[in-house]
């Protein structure tokens, strides 16, 4: 894909890519934002720290109501994976829109074309879908097939995951925000590998995988009634702060898994569907899940999400009223098979990956320069870059990140924070010369920030 055919560029003068004409939030956003926060309440934190009102998207930019452009490093939080606006996929949901827009779960032309463009791009042998809604319900559809299928009730998940907002789903997660509700009974979190701060180390500081999986087996054996159903992951934590495993973490998991008749479940939501250059990340790494959840990127926007389980696994849904009101509706299914068919004509899985070289060269240069950035990590385009007070104790710097964020938003950039680790997250659409900007705009905010702070 070049600057001259990309869709985005043409017609579009790049040049003056981000274009400030007010402060940021300015004076329409604070106006409009002060409406509207009389009623909405639980805002998430990117959007206390920085209340900007957008208008509209076009590619890889965001103009909100002032008239500022800002680079869009935030995917609307990793769903605009194909940037904003795609017309093959605008106009699919548009098509979609006019003829019919619900028959339950009845089948529909696009919902089959969807179906088997699924089977035919996604690792041999998963087969058998289901269409949802969001995220969240999937997981818990994910929970409920798992439990039909093995007969057993407990789940192992892993700390710093994140896998939704309701009941089971939370429950198999880091619970940041239950207000006190309490796990479900039957849930168990686990350790998972974190390169930076390895809780199991070799001799020459490196994470032990090894040590991990012996942990699990203690736990499994002393801490659950071996009943557990299934382990449920992220294969890279995406509310953690992008935290990828050692390459043999997962083909270890999954072996551990085997061997104690657990089923694996991939919650891919944030990382599938071309996000860091595959259909699927467990594909990084060989591992073929028995269930996985896809969402986020799945429809570049429009709501659709799926649970998606092995050929002798997908009977289970026929147990546990699988279906929902919105699932697989004409326009999801319009909105997904552009999306998929988008990904092929335009081979955006390589071009993900050759963002992520890009990436992992420009971020590994940050971190020699800045005295506050003790980790990058880098998958496709999905990035992470985690600010510390000081490099050997690696103690949290929060209110270095959130000045690191307001000071880029400011100039032009549009992303994710949380808490003292930067998340990435730009269209797998983009080119390198866009990338490049972006990452200008990160490593100006980081010196500013340090001058400030006295480093």
């Amino acid at each position: 894909m070049s600057n001259d055919t990309a869709w985005w560029r043409q017609g579009r003068d790049f040049s003056q890519i981000p274009h400030m004409v007010t402060d940021s939030p300015g004076p329409e956003s604070a106006k409009l934002h002060g409406r509207a926060s009389k009623i909405i309440k639980g805002l998430s934190s990117q959007v206390k720290l920085h209340p900007v009102c957008f208008k509209e998207g076009y590619g890889v930019t965001l103009t909100d109501v002032d008239g500022n452009t800002y680079i869009d490093f935030s995917s609307g939080i990793y769903v605009t994976t194909l940037g904003h606006c795609h017309p093959r996929i605008s106009e699919a949901v548009a098509r979609a829109a006019h003829t019919l827009m619900n028959c339950h779960d009845f089948t529909t032309p696009v919902k089959t074309e969807l179906l088997e463009k699924m089977v035919e791009v996604l690792p041999n042998g998963l087969n058998g879908v289901q269409l949802y809604d969001s995220g969240t319900t999937a997981v818990e559809a994910a929970i409920r097939a798992a439990r039909a299928y093995t007969g057993k009730q407990e789940f192992l998940g892993f700390m710093m995951d994140f896998h939704g907002k309701s009941g089971h789903s939370v429950s198999v997660a880091k619970m940041n925000s239950t207000n006190g509700a309490g796990r479900a009974q039957g849930f168990y979190m686990l350790p998972k590998p974190y390169p930076y701060r390895p809780l199991f180390k070799r001799v020459d500081g490196a994470v032990d995988t090894d040590a991990f999986i012996d942990y699990y087996e203690y736990f499994l054996e002393n801490a659950t009634t071996n009943q557990v159903a299934a382990l449920i992951a992220e294969p890279i934590q995406g509310w953690g702060g992008s935290v990828i495993p050692p390459d043999d973490f997962y083909p270890k998991l999954k072996a551990f898994c085997e061997r104690h008749k657990i089923l694996l479940i991939a919650d891919e939501v944030l990382t599938s569907m071309g996000r860091t250059g595959k259909y699927l990340c467990m594909e990084h790494w060989g591992v073929t899940p028995d269930i996985v959840t896809i969402g986020k990127g799945f429809g570049n926007g429009f709501p659709v999400t799926a649970m998606v389980a092995k050929e002798e696994i997908k009977e289970s849904f026929e147990k546990i009223s699988a279906s929902t009101s919105y699932g697989g509706n004409p326009m999801a299914c319009a909105a997904a098979l552009a999306s998929i068919q988008v990904i092929e004509e335009e081979r955006l899985l390589e071009n993900a990956m050759r963002l992520g070289e890009f990436f992992a060269r420009r971020m590994a240069k940050m971190k020699a320069e800045h005295k506050i950035i003790g980790d990058v990590r880098v998958k496709g385009c999905l990035l992470g870059i985690e600010l510390v007070k000081n490099l050997e104790t690696k103690e949290p710097f929060d209110e270095a990140g959130k000045r690191v964020y307001r000071k880029a938003f400011k100039k032009g950039l549009a992303w994710i924070p949380a808490g003292h680790i930067l998340r990435l997250s730009p269209p797998i659409i983009m080119d390198e010369e866009i990338a490049s900007k972006g990452m200008d705009i990160v490593d100006e905010a980081i010196f500013e920030t340090e001058r400030e702070l006295g480093y």
